[in-house]
């Protein structure tokens, strides 16, 4: 599926349009309502609650975003959407309540997160999820992931979704304790075709690498993350067709 033309013609707001500041933290309900008022596109991250729902978190420890110690994943929907999100006023939010909160007016692209710290095939429960949630929403969605396993799940589970790969340098050093052997082989993006992807979201310092630029010529379309300046988005722009940003009014 290609990816639609909804994700090229706004900024994307990463996480949302989250600031603290303003009470709206990241992938929160209020910094999804804010993008929506705002026109911009949005980006979540998905984990798994223990009771197998998509919720809408970017870590996979509580503690930075919620305050409280110990692993997303050990936590029902129910506990989770009752935790209060730091610097915010509401708990934790599944999928489908952001699904009912956007309602197809606005572009959402989103992040399925590795589950297994090894970007392997050990993939499924949060992928299922994910496909459930959105079986019958009809605005612009897209879904990508750094596991090229899991947006393969993807393609099996609801072959209709636009997919794509979210991609990196892959220095060793930003992704310990991920295996040298694991970010050598993804640095090159070789799951691309196999994955049935129609686009990328590459880290923004790394878009001259010579295999974005192939991708590009082949008819792929790219994104890249993250811009926090305009400078940065301009710079970032000669390469990628569109932006995820967060810090500024793109």
């Amino acid at each position: 599926m290609t990816l639609p033309d909804a994700f090229l013609s706004r900024p994307i707001a990463h996480r949302a349009y989250h600031d603290k500041t303003q009470g709206r933290p990241e992938n929160s309900r209020a910094a999804i309502r804010a993008a929506v008022d705002a026109g911009y596109g949005i980006e979540i991250d998905l984990q798994l609650s223990a009771d197998g729902q998509a919720m809408v978190f970017h870590d996979y420890d509580l503690t930075r975003l919620t305050g409280q110690p110990g692993a997303l994943a050990l936590h029902t929907a129910a506990a989770l959407g009752a935790m209060p999100l730091l610097h915010g006023a509401e708990g934790i939010p599944t999928l489908p309540e952001i699904l009912t909160i956007i309602a197809g007016r606005s572009a959402l692209l989103i992040e399925i997160k590795d589950q297994d710290g090894e970007m392997g095939p050990n993939v499924g429960p949060l992928e299922q999820a994910t496909a459930d949630a959105l079986r019958s929403y009809t605005g612009p969605v897209a879904i990508m992931s750094f596991n090229p396993y899991s947006i393969m799940e993807i393609r099996r589970l609801a072959p209709d979704l636009p997919r794509g790969l979210t991609t990196s340098a892959y220095r060793h050093e930003d992704w310990a304790p991920l295996p040298a052997a694991v970010c050598d082989r993804l640095r090159d993006i070789p799951d691309y075709d196999r994955s049935g992807a129609s686009f990328i979201s590459h880290e923004a310092f790394d878009l001259s690498r010579p295999r974005v630029a192939e991708l590009k010529s082949q008819g792929a379309a790219v994104l890249c993350w993250t811009i926090r300046s305009p400078q940065a988005e301009a710079e970032a722009r000669r390469i990628a067709q569109n932006v995820t940003f967060e810090g500024y009014p793109a």
